[in-house]
């Protein structure tokens, strides 16, 4: 790594390929671009869709519109559109096809010349994703990515977001190193991912060839996803194929530099543009830690401090789980005493009253619990009903259902739950001194989870940003 120099002076003479362009931290990238450095050369921000015009409709629905971009509105005025009309290009597209699905010759000659950045956000995170789509996106997507970076004639950096989940439920110190292709979590052989691509579309073929609904075919393809990540090592289909994501990259990348960012669970904004803002129910909040802005600033500093770096390749864990670790028990915690003080209003305009929620600390307790609590009360009225000739036949389906549900999340979600590793992040560490010490701009672009309090972030910040913006 070189001195690093002035970022907004990088930026302004970059022009940056974003994908996944409509995803949650990539709102937050492109708002940090524009309202930092509005004389950015330009934003190519890729997203699905069949063309132009299906493009710009995403982009102002679903980008611009959002609540995070009220302070550069304020900041611009009625000027922001006449910015975003001379700094921004939305490309309609896919990463599941060659040049990213981008028909346009023209518009592709031009990215190929102009384009000096590219940071890859395209991604699925459903841990419950069809494996079909989860390989293209995750896995297929970010080799169609890297092998259109090889095309642009100044390339300066490839930027490639994956998670640091892709080292499974190891326990301990878990290191910022790269995966080797084929390599699995529990030292099985045979991991080939043009196999995995081939087996998935035979499946496919056998599944329509044999008239199989469309709802039948999803549900085989998510078991499909499942068994083959388990099988090596992986506890589900979406960390599996991010895996195989950066395998790919770093087997194919050639003398491109190459920074993966490996955020672990990513909640709301700490400070920018302003605290709490969040979208959608995150991993964390299906079932009740880095700070989103953080993981934004931690990319844009290595992004500058790699570029240019030919043949580089280098791993960055974001997250807090050594310097400030945050425990399952405190967000218990921190959600009853908030909503204790808060009540939460429901459609009906009364309180929900809220109760201590029973914290289990291992996977063998949660089992245990279940099968005294819910179970064996389940077989009982199984019992029941076909003594009573079916009379219960509703209320055992609905409490089935319930159950097999809260089964399934806790075995898609009990990895991280019961999780005992913590991530090494000496390289974030180092980037952090080295963006200190350059003593440019280190303010604008902060990424120190060591100065995190919190309590403080869940009950002022995390909490009522999602109480805003997702329970609405």
């Amino acid at each position: 790594m070189d001195q690093l120099g002035s970022i907004l002076e990088f930026l302004q003479n970059s022009s940056i390929l974003v994908t996944g362009a409509t995803g949650f931290l990539a709102k937050i990238f492109i708002e940090k671009i524009l309202r930092v450095q509005p004389d950015v050369k330009k934003l190519y921000l890729l997203l699905r869709a069949a063309d132009t015009n299906s493009a710009m409709l995403r982009f102002n629905t679903e980008v611009i519109a959002k609540d995070l971009f009220k302070v550069l509105k304020e900041k611009h005025g009625g000027n922001l559109s006449s910015l975003v009309s001379e700094k921004v290009r939305v490309v309609g597209g896919d990463i599941t096809s060659e040049n990213l699905g981008v028909k346009d010759p023209d518009l592709l000659e031009e990215m190929w010349k102009q384009v000096d950045v590219v940071v890859n956000l395209a991604a699925t995170t459903n841990f419950d994703e069809r494996y079909d789509v989860a390989l293209g996106i995750n896995t297929v997507g970010a080799r169609h990515v890297l092998n259109f970076s090889k095309k642009c004639d100044k390339l300066k950096v490839f930027v490639h977001v994956s998670t640091a989940y892709v080292s499974g439920e190891k326990e301990g110190l878990i290191l910022e190193t790269p995966y080797k292709l084929g390599e699995t979590l529990n030292g099985a052989s045979g991991l080939d991912i043009a196999a995995e691509k081939q087996l998935v579309e035979e499946t496919l073929k056998q599944l329509r060839a044999e008239k199989y609904s469309e709802d039948s075919i999803k549900s085989a393809m998510k078991d499909l996803g499942i068994q083959r990540a388990r099988k090596y090592g992986w506890p589900n289909t979406y960390v599996f194929s991010k895996a195989m994501g950066e395998m790919l990259l770093a087997h194919l990348k050639e003398n491109i530099p190459l920074v993966i960012i490996r955020p672990t669970i990513i909640t709301s904004t700490y400070k920018e543009p302003f605290p709490g803002w969040v979208e959608g129910v995150r991993t964390i909040d299906s079932l009740a830690v880095g700070y989103a802005d953080m993981v934004v600033n931690a990319m844009i500093v290595a992004m500058v401090a790699h570029a240019n770096q030919p043949n580089e390749s280098i791993i960055y864990h974001v997250g807090s789980s050594v310097s400030n670790p945050v425990e399952l028990t405190w967000l218990q915690d921190y959600g009853f005493r908030y909503f204790t003080k808060h009540p939460y209003i429901d459609k009906h305009g009364k309180p929900v009253i809220v109760g201590q929620v029973t914290v289990l600390r291992t996977m063998e307790s949660f089992q245990r619990y279940m099968a005294i609590h819910y179970m064996l009360p389940l077989k009982g009225l199984e019992i029941l009903n076909k003594a009573c000739c079916q009379y219960f036949r509703g209320l055992y389906l609905e409490l089935s259902r319930k159950v097999k549900f809260v089964m399934r999340l806790i075995d898609l979600y009990g990895p991280y739950l019961f999780f005992n590793g913590y991530y090494d992040d000496m390289n974030t560490e180092k980037l952090r001194r080295a963006a200190k010490e350059s003593g440019v701009e280190s303010d604008m672009f902060y990424f120190d989870p060591k100065s995190i309090n919190w309590e403080d972030y869940f009950m002022n910040t995390h909490i009522p940003g999602v109480v805003k913006y997702v329970f609405k």
